[in-house]
């Protein structure tokens, strides 16, 4: 029996090993996108005119590791070590990724066949009515009940071969998509990273405005003062001293507001990693780095540096892999059951070889008329592939635009703050001989308090443009993908893989960094 049912699936496995190599999905390709042979902002007479800004060596093609390092910040390097920690973001996107996985996981399961048990014990209470004849003719009639158990312990086994590759397509949707999860959940690191950096640098900016105020309230008073003394003298009027004791509270204010917005950005940085603002304090002090020269490598590199354009990638290759899906549709699906077990009356006799029972066969399924619907899918997952396609290329696009931007403004920045400086340094001229021409007697009060404003207001402006220019530099490093690069995004087969989970730590801090209140320890997520 077993010999002859061999020889009769024979030909069936042979056509199954034949077709199931068949897959009707389309092959993938990644999609053209046009890259640049330089950037436009960095062309060697637009170097020429950096001043206080220097870009990198060619060979410097790349940031490495822990990127944030480059502005070489003791305190900032700290912060960057806790947001690996404990920024909730981070561990929101980890978690993502996790499930993403588990999904591979799901599809790649069936690939293979499922197999169930149920075994029973049923006991039924039947009833049977016996008619007998007697010899006379006269018929009567029994009414009897009988109690029957019946031991039952099947196993049922179905399976599903992927014919035209539904499953392989489902596997490789799922594998792209967590893909897209790993590639988000790095884009969220290099995110908050980014505005860290860019928040612990408007902080040092507010400190900086404040050394500034509190400088000129200084100076304000030393003005105030003798002003008095050359009123007590007659020298000068009372309106003189009203003027400059105006000027002085009004700064005084200024001074006293600048603590708001440090405040703000010092409770933003808390929140980004993970404190509790309440608890959270990062020490006054001044800028302590400028700007550094940043890598940036050429154009073509962009596509393998930046997390969100590997993701739109892998959103084009998830795409690309359910039209396969949609496709198989109109292929027929073939299941092979079979059951077998053990079925008897008395439990002694259970197990027995004659209480065995089996049942084995193939189902052919194919869908003969739907009313279009399958053709409507496969042109909803097209257009669904042309959309991924359209906003790959649009991630491309605004990549190529950020990067310009920042490197635009980092080199008219750099030209902007030397001009500055020479403004501050006229000014300062202006003041001193609109004091000494005030001491004098040639020249009023309002003439040194005109220098005095346009003074504090051109330090002012020097102290916001270098804030930018350290905020454009880490905007171009996160332009630029920090440190990452598409080597270390998961391939397909460690996406199946039931490995922990990226590690949310941050690297060891390095040796001899000073401990500041503000890198506190915090939780695990």
């Amino acid at each position: 029996m077993a010999t002859k049912l061999s020889a009769r699936w024979v030909p069936l496995a042979g056509l199954l090993f034949l077709i199931g190599g068949c897959s009707v999905g389309p092959v993938y390709h990644t999609p053209t996108v046009t890259t640049p042979p330089a950037y436009k902002e960095l062309t060697p007479d637009e170097q020429k005119q950096t001043d206080g800004w220097k870009v990198a060596q060619p060979k410097d093609d790349a940031l490495h590791g822990r990127w944030w390092e480059i502005f070489g910040d003791p305190e900032l390097n700290a912060l960057e070590d806790q947001v690996n920690v404990s920024n909730q973001n981070i561990a929101m996107a980890a978690a993502n990724f996790q499930a993403a996985r588990a999904m591979v996981r799901e599809a790649k399961s069936q690939f293979f066949p499922t197999v169930t048990a149920g075994p029973s014990i049923t006991a039924s209470k039947q009833r049977a009515i016996t008619t007998t004849t007697s010899s006379s003719g006269s018929t009567s009639s029994t009414l009897s009940s009988a109690t029957v158990t019946e031991y039952s312990l099947p196993f049922d086994a179905t399976w599903q071969p992927d014919l035209f590759g539904r499953i392989r397509n489902t596997v490789r949707a799922a594998a792209a998509g967590a893909q897209i999860n790993a590639a988000d959940l790095e884009n969220t690191r290099l995110t908050v990273q980014a505005e860290v950096a860019s928040d612990y640098f408007q902080l040092r900016s507010q400190d900086a405005l404040k050394q500034l105020l509190d400088s000129t309230v200084a100076a304000y008073k030393e003005s105030l003062d003798l002003t008095r003394v050359l009123y007590e003298t007659g020298i000068d009027s009372d309106e003189s001293v009203a003027e400059a004791e105006t000027q002085m509270e009004s700064t005084e204010a200024q001074d006293t507001n600048i603590g708001i917005q440090r405040a703000q950005f010092e409770h933003a940085i808390a929140m980004l990693v993970g404190q509790p603002a309440s608890t959270f304090s990062i020490p006054q002090g001044a800028p302590k780095v400028g700007p550094p020269a940043i890598p940036y490598g050429v154009p073509s590199q962009l596509l393998e540096r930046r997390p969100d354009i590997a993701a739109a990638e892998r959103g084009v290759a998830q795409a690309n892999a359910q039209i396969g899906v949609a496709r198989s549709a109109y292929f027929p699906t073939l299941t092979l059951s079979a059951s077998a077990g053990f079925e008897a009356a008395s439990f002694a006799k259970w197990l027995s070889p004659s209480s065995f029972v089996w049942s084995v066969g193939p189902a052919l399924a194919e869908t003969l008329f739907d009313a279009g619907l399958r053709r409507a899918t496969v042109v909803q997952y097209q257009a669904m592939y042309d959309e991924t396609v359209a906003n790959y290329r649009e991630t491309v696009l605004t990549a190529f635009q950020q990067i310009e931007d920042n490197l635009a403004s980092l080199r008219i920045l750099s030209t902007e703050i030397h001009q500055q400086d020479v403004a501050v340094a006229s000014a300062e001229r202006t003041l001193q001989i609109a004091t000494d021409r005030y001491k004098l007697g040639i020249d009023p009060y309002l003439n040194v308090i005109t220098a005095q404003t346009a003074l504090f207001s051109n330090r002012q402006t020097a102290v916001t443009l270098r804030s930018s220019q350290m905020t454009s530099s880490v905007q171009l490093i996160e332009a630029l993908g920090g440190s990452w690069d598409a080597s270390q995004l998961p391939s397909m087969h460690s996406t199946m893989v039931n490995t922990a989970p990226p590690a949310n730590t941050a690297p060891p801090a390095p040796a001899g960094a000073p401990a500041t209140t503000a890198t506190a320890a915090a939780a695990n997520p």
